[in-house]
Formats: structure tokens, C-alpha cells, sequence
């Protein structure tokens, strides 16, 4: 998803940036705490956002000093240094004027760009941001500065771990996948020692005198549970901004990246006046679902800690065999997982080797297959082929893999064989289908 990385240079310091898209208007994300331009989108959901937005509008990606692969001088920017930082990242990459998407703790400096340098803006979107962290002068919806500062001790302590993702995005704080991908993040983006300079940096941060004097046309978004920056700080900062459409989302997580398409809905149409229309890609692949025989009874055999250990290692195994066989893990399901495959045969031979692999661990497994249109959301997959695949899984045996005669009829030639398993009705399918064990 990345375009060349290049670096813009304000004095002696090196920014790194990219461009993606060809659109009629420039679009500059400035993102929130941590960022890397390499490692920033390797997640499924975290490149829903570039892609979307470079569909529509040449979008500007850079690293904030002290960030990522710009330089790093162990302290976070001042606003006017980072003012300075965006217009020669602008400069550099020939934008004359953009639109400012200001993320988290990215928002305040754009309020105060838009300000200062109106000829350069023309648009300016906030998203999950504040004029003011900090409870005081006047000012009761801001977060207790001994909140702020216990939060910034925990972050120090847990660096490099899944650190406050429990607040960050607590709808993904338990997916394993999503956590390694945020524990990479922090480490490529930032350190220990420049994130509680960046504790010190919200302390001081206060906009709010320069709200008045935005006058570039303003969407402020915030969703109504956000557990690190309450919603307040986005009703402030709509009813101070002359003219801001002001957009309340439903959601808990603070992250965009997270069920990020409301957010890029209401983006596209603010500064286009259109939206994308969501009509469902449609695709034929091969779904596969696997589950773990008698999950419930080894996890009260193991107790909580060695099945979590076990589970842990499952997954591991799961995901390395995916990428073997070019499968695309969709989510997992507790136990198990759905993934999906451009190829039915591939699908097969990764089951096979996934049930092979889990056998050192003392645990069998279940497979099942199906081959079909399938409705593509953004990460996730739904339609008839879908819930098929979840039947045929649910007839599997211990340690089967067991397929629909679409997959058989579809692997001719592959050297693969098959037992037949009789005519079976499929709970919530229409008609009988005919099932097929893949044979050892």
C-alpha cells in the first residue's frame, strides 16, 4: 500500500512523507501519537484509510519529527515547530493547498495551522481531537492532569507491548493479531522516553482562542464512547468553530483505523459531496473454517493460563500455514478461524497442514470448505458461500476435512481424493448437498 518514501527538509530536519492517488484535491493526514510510514498500514483495517481516501483525493502521509522514520531529537515538536514541519512537508510534495485531517493528537496543531495559514487550507477535518486536554480555567470537561499522568506512567512502564489499547480501541483489545500490530507500531513509531514527553507536550496544549478564527469549512467527527478522548472535547470544539458540521458516531474505539468506514464515509462526502456507495464487492473464493475438538473440555482440563498459552500457539501455527497457502485470514472465532483462498486446492493442502501441525500440541482439529460468491465488506466476508462453509465445518469429524462437492469438482486433476460422506441437509441452506472427506 506504501509509495515511495521521500523526505522533506525544514532546516536541518528530515521528514519522511509519501503520495498516494491522483485526485482533484490534496488531502494531509496528520496523524495522532505514534506513526511510521513502513509500518503504519501493514494492517488490514489501518489501510482501509490510505486507500479509501487516495481513491478520491491525492493524499499527503508523513512522519511527524520524533516519529517514525523522521528524525528524532528525543522531544516532541512545539505547535509552531510542527506548523513549520507540515508546510515544508506540503512544499515538498507541490501541494499549494490541501484539506487537513487531523487525528487525535494531530487535531490541535491543525486548528491552529488553519488559523494561521488560511490560503493554504481548504477544508479541515477533525476527528477524535480537543482544543484542550486538561481539566482547568474554566475548562471542567478536560481529563484530570493526575489521570494524565498515571496513563503516562503506564505507558513508559509497557512500552513496546499492546500498551493502552484497552482504551484505545477496546472493540479489538483482545484480537491477538491486531495486538501484535499495535505493539510493532509503538516500537517503530516512537520510544519510551519521547512518549512521556509527549504526556508533558498535552499538559500545555490550548487552542481554544484560536477557534474563532478558523475559517476554512470544518467537519468535526467524534464517537460518543471514546475512552481517550471524551466526546466533549468534539461538542467543544463544533460549537466554537464558526460553521462546523459537527458528526456524533456511535463506538467506543478512539482509533479511526477501527470499523473506520462511517468515518470515511462522512470524510469523502464533506469534501467531495459524495459518498461511496457501499454496494458489496463480490468475489468467488474458497471459505475454510476450522475449529478445536472439545475446546471446552481441554480449557477446564489446562486451566485459564496453559490454554491461553495453547491457543496462543494455535494461532501462530494457523497463520503461518496461511501465508504457506496464500489464504487470507479473515477473523478467528474463538477456537478456530475463517479464512478464504483464491484456489480450492491450496485450501485443502493448508487444511490438511494445519491439522497436521496442531497434532504436536495434544489437540485435534475440525475443517470445512466450500467454494463460492462471496460479498466482501472491508475485512470481513458474508453471503450464502460463507454460511455453507460454516455448515459443512460443523459436520466435519475430529481431525476431517471435509469439503462440498463444489470444491471436488473444482480440484479435478489436483491429485487430491476424497471419501464420500453421504447427502446431508444443511441447517438455514436450501436443497441437500453432498459432502466429501478429504482422504489422508
Amino acid at each position: 500500500m506504501t509509495g515511495d518514501i521521500r523526505y522533506a527538509r525544514n532546516g536541518d530536519v528530515s521528514l519522511a512523507y509519501q503520495v498516494l492517488g491522483e485526485g482533484p484535491l490534496d488531502v494531509v493526514l496528520v496523524s495522532g501519537f505514534v506513526s511510521n510510514q513502513e509500518v503504519m498500514w501493514d494492517d488490514p483495517m489501518a489501510a482501509r484509510t490510505p486507500e479509501r481516501i487516495s481513491a478520491f483525493a491525492r493524499l499527503i502521509l508523513y512522519d511527524k519529527r520524533d516519529q517514525g522514520l523522521s528524525d528524532r531529537f528525543g522531544r516532541p515538536p512545539t505547535l509552531e515547530e510542527s506548523m513549520d514541519d507540515l508546510r515544508a512537508v506540503m512544499d515538498a510534495a507541490g501541494s499549494e493547498r490541501a484539506a487537513l485531517y487531523g487525528i487525535s493528537e494531530g487535531g490541535p496543531m491543525c486548528q491552529l495551522f488553519a488559523a494561521t495559514f488560511p490560503e493554504r487550507v481548504t477544508a479541515l477535518v477533525l476527528y477524535g481531537t480537543y482544543a484542550r486536554m486538561i481539566e482547568g480555567d474554566g475548562y471542567d470537561i478536560g481529563v484530570p492532569d493526575a489521570t494524565l499522568a498515571t496513563f503516562g506512567e503506564i505507558l513508559v512502564r509497557d512500552w513496546g507491548s499492546p500498551v493502552g489499547l484497552h482504551m484505545f480501541a477496546p472493540s479489538v483489545a483482545d484480537d491477538q493479531r491486531f495486538r501484535d500490530y499495535w505493539a510493532r507500531l509503538l516500537r517503530s513509531g516512537s520510544s519510551p522516553r519521547s512518549a512521556a514527553a509527549l504526556m508533558d507536550l498535552y499538559r500545555q496544549i490550548d487552542t481554544r482562542s484560536v477557534l474563532a478564527s478558523i475559517s476554512a469549512p470544518t467537519l468535526v467527527m467524534h464517537r460518543a464512547g471514546d475512552r481517550a478522548a471524551p466526546v466533549a472535547f468534539g461538542r467543544y470544539l463544533a460549537e466554537n468553530i464558526p460553521g462546523a458540521r459537527y458528526v456524533e458516531l456511535d463506538g467506543v474505539d478512539h482509533l479511526p483505523m477501527v470499523d473506520s468506514e462511517e468515518i470515511l464515509d462522512e470524510l469523502e462526502e464533506f469534501l467531495t459531496g459524495s459518498r461511496l456507495d457501499h454496494e458489496p464487492d463480490r468475489v468467488l473464493a474458497t471459505v475454510m473454517f476450522t475449529d478445536i475438538v472439545a475446546s471446552t473440555e481441554r480449557a477446564a482440563e489446562l486451566g485459564d493460563s496453559r490454554w491461553r498459552d495453547l491457543i496462543e500457539t494455535h494461532d501462530r501455527l494457523v497463520r503461518r500455514q496461511l501465508d504457506r497457502h496464500r489464504g487470507r485470514a479473515v477473523k478467528t472465532l474463538g477456537d478456530g478461524f475463517l479464512a478464504t483462498f483464491d484456489g480450492p486446492a491450496r485450501a485443502i493442502r493448508c487444511a490438511q497442514a494445519i491439522r497436521e501441525g496442531v497434532r504436536s500440541l495434544g489437540i485435534e482439529i475440525r475443517a470445512g470448505l466450500h467454494t463460492g460468491e462471496l460479498e466482501v465488506r472491508g475485512d470481513d466476508v458474508a453471503g450464502m458461500a460463507v454460511n455453507i462453509g460454516a455448515r459443512v465445518g460443523a459436520k466435519a469429524e475430529p481431525g476431517e476435512v471435509l469439503v462440498s462437492s463444489t470444491v471436488t469438482d473444482l480440484v479435478v486433476g489436483s491429485g487430491l481424493e476424497f471419501r464420500e460422506r453421504g447427502t446431508h441437509e444443511l441447517k438455514g441452506v436450501p436443497g441437500e448437498w453432498r459432502l466429501y472427506a478429504v482422504a489422508d
